[in-house]
């Protein structure tokens, strides 16, 4: 007894669904606090400013000592998401380590600039707007505060 081949018009379209499935459920996934490892999970509370560090007050860790981020100059901090700057008085600011342009990360801070290595954008350490490369929106800010010489997510 011999059974026939399946044919094309039942194989793909179960293909398709299949393939879509799969991405979709790699999207969720992805997405999900779940798939974090722990300490980008708890970054990612803390800048949310979602509670989770435990006690009554649920205070957030520190970013960053101030005197490690450089004056007019800054810090990559990946873990957090987060490039702190510090201009010549001394105020701290934070910005998203997403390039505007294509979401890669951003790699360096120096000369007033946060420099994206995948296609050359640049942005001012002080405003977080574009200075060169194709990105055309600044960085996106992310609040923080300065208390104790420590910078904490605001």
């Amino acid at each position: 007894m011999t059974q026939e081949a399946p044919s094309r018009r039942l194989v793909v379209p179960g293909i398709v669904v299949t393939v879509a499935g799969g991405a979709a459920g790699y999207a969720v996934a992805h997405s999900s606090d779940a798939a974090k490892p722990d300490d980008a999970a708890a970054g990612s509370t803390a800048a949310g400013g979602g509670g989770g560090g435990g006690g009554a007050g649920g205070a957030a860790a520190p970013l960053a000592k101030v005197d490690d981020v450089p004056a007019d100059g800054g810090v990559i901090l990946a873990g957090a998401g987060v490039v702190l700057t510090r201009d010549a008085t001394g105020t701290v600011q934070g910005f998203s380590t997403v390039c505007t342009h294509q979401g890669c990360k951003v790699s360096s801070v120096a000369n007033g600039r946060i420099s994206c290595p995948c296609h050359g954008s640049a942005f001012d350490t002080r405003t977080g707007e574009p200075v060169a490369g194709p990105a055309k929106t600044p960085l996106p800010p992310v609040p923080v505060t300065v208390r104790g010489g420590d910078v904490f997510p605001a």
